[in-house]
């Protein structure tokens, strides 16, 4: 089970990074001290907590102001029986440019550990990797990789989704884009999928619907296994994320949002 909601939580980060493609970067829709709060289930099991948080303050980062934003998921309840997740990625979002100066991992799943630090050089493009050991002390790893262009890391991509005009999206579109992950640069084809009402924990929401296009796997079923489903207003927030295994599904559910800039 750690595995599958660590998968889970890869593929949903990977989506959300590919969405940023859509135009430039226009008004920012977020704002210091946004908080969100999602549940994860499974039928009716409930099986963890997520939360994306964006710093109170301005955090400093090459002289420049950003968005220090956080990316927590931790198993609960019943769940845990299957092994403890207590994962936090987090990104340093330049509040001018929109791209990471900084990236960061914290994994926690049973007995494995990941502690893991991502440098951008975005002018340049180059990203310097460091990685430490399980207690997060002594470093392991250091490399160097080269850019094929301005990227985005897991978590800052969707921050930057939310700049962009979806307007203009037409059923069946599809995005490629490129991002900076693990050592390698990926890319994943998008389809946008049209519009719907949801009834959420918000309220009744008029959403965008994204699907991911993602090779054969052996957790998930089907080419497009992964459903996103986005806010049709000035916050751009998900609301809804849905994930099809092999027997079952994943729904990932928002339960609240504090701080938003637009309400």
């Amino acid at each position: 089970m750690k595995r599958i909601l660590g998968s889970l939580t890869l593929l949903i980060f990977l989506t959300l990074s590919d969405l940023s493609a859509q135009g430039s970067a226009g008004i920012t829709p977020f704002t210091f001290g946004e908080e969100l709060s999602f549940e994860v289930s499974y039928g009716w099991l409930n099986l963890a907590d997520a939360k994306m948080q964006i710093s109170r303050r301005p955090q400093e980062q090459n002289d420049k102001s950003h968005y220090k934003i956080d990316v927590y998921g931790k198993t609960k309840g019943a769940a845990t029986i299957f092994g403890k997740v207590n994962d936090n990625w987090g990104t340093y979002l330049d509040v001018e440019t929109n791209l990471p100066s900084l990236s960061y991992r914290h994994i926690e799943e049973g007995k494995y550990r990941k502690h893991e630090f991502v440098h951008f050089d975005q002018k340049n493009k180059k990203a310097t990797m460091k990685l430490f050991d399980k207690e997060n002390k002594n470093l392991k790893e250091t490399k160097d990789f080269d850019l094929p262009g301005q990227v985005q890391d897991l978590v800052s991509g969707f921050y930057y989704l939310r700049t962009q005009d979806l307007r203009g999206l037409k059923k069946g579109e599809s995005i490629d884009i490129k991002g900076f992950f693990d050592k390698e640069i990926y890319n994943i084809k998008l389809i946008y999928e049209g519009t719907e009402t949801l009834e959420t924990n918000l309220g009744k929401k008029e959403t965008y619907i994204f699907s991911p296009q993602l090779p054969k796997n052996k957790l998930f079923r089907g080419e497009f296994p992964i459903t996103v489903w986005v806010t049709k207003d000035q916050n751009k927030i998900p609301v809804k994320i849905k994930a099809n295994l092999f027997i079952g599904s994943l729904n990932l559910d928002i339960i609240s949002a504090k701080g938003l800039k637009s309400n």
